[in-house]
């Protein structure tokens, strides 16, 4: 599919930081539907540590390794941890506008450039943003204010190439997707679609119309909270045999 372009993932992560910081303190302890045990609060902190993680990331350089990059701050409990994600969210913005996005940086999927971890910003803001609105949602606040479609094709595309590749490697595919294909299709942007086969030697990615034993369709939005569990298959629509894409999504545990 073609590339959305980084000004534009610049503005969601922008935009989408700025919903989450402006989350209700009094919904703070509300329930997120799609992920057990964790409330408003979990949501909003989680999000804040990676973004404080990523800026350590950036800041200690492309030779160094993930695990020496230290956040320069802890998230705090309860209502201050709003203040405390714009703050870490506002970090990482300048972070990223005042670097030379084409700069080698460490990824977990090996080397690439600050322009990965961009994307990477763009959509965990984007699905954790939905956390937060169901959150509120289910207490008794507005449903959630839709995504930008390209932007959420383009999550959809991040996470067949950067996270489900790394559980559908050579040697790694589930007897349960061997042989089997699934074809995913966006039906609000022009060329977001996707047919994945599954062999012995990996999952390969194609951008084509046809037939697979599965196929989903809907809205780039609804393909991408169905692909990260926050909303069940039966959101799509599903033509083939479910238990295909069940497997996949059993499979790609992140």
């Amino acid at each position: 599919m073609t590339n959305p372009g980084t000004p534009l993932l610049l503005d969601v992560l922008r935009t989408e930081g700025q919903r989450i910081a402006s989350m209700p303190a009094d919904a703070l302890a509300a329930p997120v539907p799609s992920c057990p045990g964790w409330t408003l609060e979990h949501v909003v902190r989680h999000t804040g540590k990676v973004h404080l993680w990523v800026t350590a990331v950036m800041q200690a350089g492309p030779g160094a390794a993930l695990d020496q990059a230290r956040p320069a701050r802890q998230m705090p409990r309860g209502p201050e941890c709003l203040d405390a994600y714009r703050s870490a969210h506002e970090a990482m913005m300048a972070e990223f506008e005042q670097r030379d996005l084409d700069e080698p940086a460490p990824t977990f999927v090996g080397p690439a450039t600050a322009r990965w971890w961009v994307r990477r910003q763009a959509h965990e803001a984007t699905v954790h943003r939905f956390d937060a609105a169901d959150a509120v949602h289910t207490a008794g606040g507005p449903l959630p204010e839709p995504a930008d479609p390209t932007a959420a094709a383009d999550g959809v595309d991040e996470w067949i190439q950067a996270m489900a590749s790394r559980f559908l490697g050579a040697g790694q595919v589930p007897e349960s997707l061997l042989g089997r294909t699934v074809h995913m299709h966006g039906t609000d942007t022009g060329d977001a679609e996707w047919l994945l086969a599954f062999t012995d030697d990996g999952m390969s990615v194609t951008t084509e119309h046809t037939k697979a034993d599965v196929a989903l369709r809907g809205s780039a939005q609804q393909l991408l909270l169905a692909v990260w569990r926050r909303r069940p298959l039966d959101s799509l629509q599903l033509f083939g045999d479910e238990a295909v894409a069940e497997a996949l999504l059993d499979t790609v545990q992140v």
